[in-house]
């Protein structure tokens, strides 16, 4: 297990580094940052891709269903003097919104929830006219996209591909590295929520969410922070071969308006 997922505000600053030198530029490109916007993070962990737009005074709101990650988000925000609403909770569950956003940010979210339809659907309700949504996963297919790097072991948590392998031998993989059961249990929930761009293309085509961009990248932007590594987009000739090119994006970025 790397030491940003054990230390928590370490990874907090990671997230707002990257989030203040990449999303947030990124972003710009299709929204107008203007005075008073509100902004929803779903997912939002510890917080950290909220810190350039609170910086900003935008009104900033994360959701999460971790209420040790909600606790950290809170304490950090709070040391930087910075004003966020945070609430630990399923966004499925929560009725505390009763107000839109003019940017909703899903970051790493949607690889780890099950009914993607409905929360795909759901997303319009919490966007203002103009408002627009950043989204970014990890093709399924990529050598760590089980999130297998939240292991313990030192070898299995640097391993690439073998979370694609079938359920009974990934499990027995796991099993045989002396995984905790809550690693086991996590990465097979991984799997089985798994997400490809193929399977979240077609889910926002029928959910009538227009793609103003996508860009895949060969090299995650956040890997700069994580492992030393520029950032690369992805060849633009395999990015549009379908399948192949869930081998090799370890981060597909989508801005979405309804």
């Amino acid at each position: 297990m790397q030491q940003r997922q054990i230390n928590r505000r370490q990874y907090f600053k990671e997230l707002a580094h990257t989030s203040q030198k990449y999303y947030l530029p990124y972003i710009t490109q299709f929204k107008k940052l203007m005075e008073n916007m509100r902004v929803l993070e779903i997912g939002c962990g510890d917080g950290g891709n909220l810190v350039p737009f609170a910086e900003k005074g935008f009104d900033v709101f994360g959701v999460d269903m971790s209420p040790s990650r909600i606790e950290v988000a809170k304490e950090c925000f709070a040391e930087l003097g910075l004003k966020g609403d945070f609430l630990a909770s399923d966004i499925f569950k929560v009725k505390e919104l009763e107000y839109q956003f003019d940017l909703i940010i899903c970051h790493d979210v949607l690889e780890h929830i099950d009914d993607k339809r409905t929360f795909i659907a759901n997303l319009k309700k919490y966007v203002k006219p103009g408002g627009v949504v950043f989204m970014s996963f990890p093709a399924w297919q990529m050598p760590f996209g089980g999130h297998q790097q939240i292991c313990h072991g030192k070898w299995l948590s640097h391993l690439p591909f073998y979370h694609i392998l079938p359920r009974q031998i990934y499990k027995a993989i796991l099993k045989w590295g002396k995984e905790p059961q809550d690693i086991i249990d996590e990465l097979m929930s991984i799997k089985t929520t798994k997400c490809s761009i193929e399977l979240f293309e077609k889910l926002v085509k029928k959910e009538q969410l227009q793609v103003l961009d996508r860009r895949f990248y060969f090299i995650n932007p956040h890997y700069e922070v994580k492992f030393h590594m520029k950032p690369r987009k992805l060849s633009p000739i395999i990015g549009s071969i379908p399948w192949l090119r869930n081998f090799f994006t370890t981060s597909s970025f989508y801005i979405l308006k309804p």
